[in-house]
């Protein structure tokens, strides 16, 4: 094996860089991994790193000759007809390079603590064919529902992952918040620090930009009913872990709706749905392949329901689309 260099795709970001390299290479014991890190032969875009470096999407990671091995074990089951099926049914757009996914509401993406049927751990179901298993490029929460993007092959998940990382990939959400927000648009700009606690990790608005990653949304009004809800549009320029939902709730002083973590019972109504009104709605992003990508997912059902119940009426969801690199709006 020669040297060689990987992107850290968007589904990995914050990972620890000792844990992956366990997922990527289970031959390597924690010994030879500590012997490669003191001694400068693994680096983190050129620089020497630590085993509890965290990684960031889009950076490249150089891998020295690494000692053979057994192949991983798998850590899934062979995913279920039924599940095969189902994921299959998801499928928006599929071509040589990518796979768009509409995800529903409760599919976690990755596993984690408790966790033992997500995502990650089904895509050979979503390999149509190919040697190559599909890849994570980036993440929704759990109960986030909407596009997802998977890359067909290595390459397509190194570009992908740079885009990703260098905000060339405009993504759009939708959310019902709980009241409407004072303002009808704007940008939130808030700094965002991780907290670990018994429940499981969780994000806070800081006020010192030290303390926290920067974090901006912008956010903008599509409908309302005074005193009860609105319909939000959210545009992130930064992917933090759970940035729409604590802006919302902390920027905005109106959380998602059915977001009891970070809005408690603020963010529930009586007679609608409890689930999370976060929707990841449309892509625009170029294509590995040349050219744009374009994609939209209809409301899930829930949503549907809260939609009826305000009054609030969704535009007609496009089919995806390859558009020339002029046409992007």
């Amino acid at each position: 094996m020669t040297i060689q260099t990987r992107i850290v795709a968007e589904a990995e970001a914050d990972t620890r860089l000792d844990r992956w390299f366990r997922r990527h290479f289970p031959q390597l014991t924690q010994g030879a991994l500590q012997k490669m890190l003191r001694t400068g032969q693994i680096r983190v875009d050129g620089r020497r790193a630590e085993a509890n470096t965290r990684l960031a999407a889009g950076q490249e990671v150089r891998i020295p000759p690494l000692p053979d091995g057994p192949p991983p074990e798998r850590d899934q089951p062979p995913v279920s007809p039924e599940d095969a099926e189902m994921l299959q049914r998801l499928v928006l757009h599929r071509d040589e390079s990518v796979i768009v996914l509409d995800k529903p509401h409760g599919l976690p993406v990755q596993g984690g603590p408790g966790i033992t049927r997500h995502l990650d751990g089904m895509l050979d179901a979503l390999r149509f064919g190919s040697q190559e298993r599909p890849r994570l490029v980036h993440r929704l929460d759990r109960d986030t529902s909407g596009l997802l993007l998977l890359a067909r092959t290595p390459a397509s998940a190194a570009f992908l992952a740079k885009e990703f990382r260098g905000r060339g990939v405009e993504k759009t959400y939708w959310a019902i918040v709980t009241p409407p927000p004072q303002l009808e648009d704007g940008r939130i700009d808030i700094p965002l620090a991780k907290l670990d606690g018994p429940r499981g990790e969780r994000m806070q608005a800081v006020e010192d930009p030290d303390e926290g990653a920067r974090a901006v949304t912008d956010f903008r009004t599509l409908d309302a009913v005074r005193g009860r809800a609105a319909w939000l549009e959210l545009k992130p320029l930064t992917g933090r872990t759970h940035q729409l939902r604590v802006h919302c709730a902390e920027g905005l002083g109106t959380p998602i709706l059915g977001d009891g973590k970070y809005g408690g019972g603020a963010a529930h109504l009586d007679g609608l749905p409890g689930e999370l009104h976060l929707h990841a709605r449309a892509l625009l992003l170029p294509h590995p392949d040349g050219g744009m990508l374009e994609a939209a997912a209809a409301l899930p059902p829930h949503m549907k329901e809260t939609f009826a119940y305000f009054g609030f009426e969704a535009p007609r969801t496009p089919k995806p689309r390859r558009l020339a690199p002029a046409a992007r709006r």
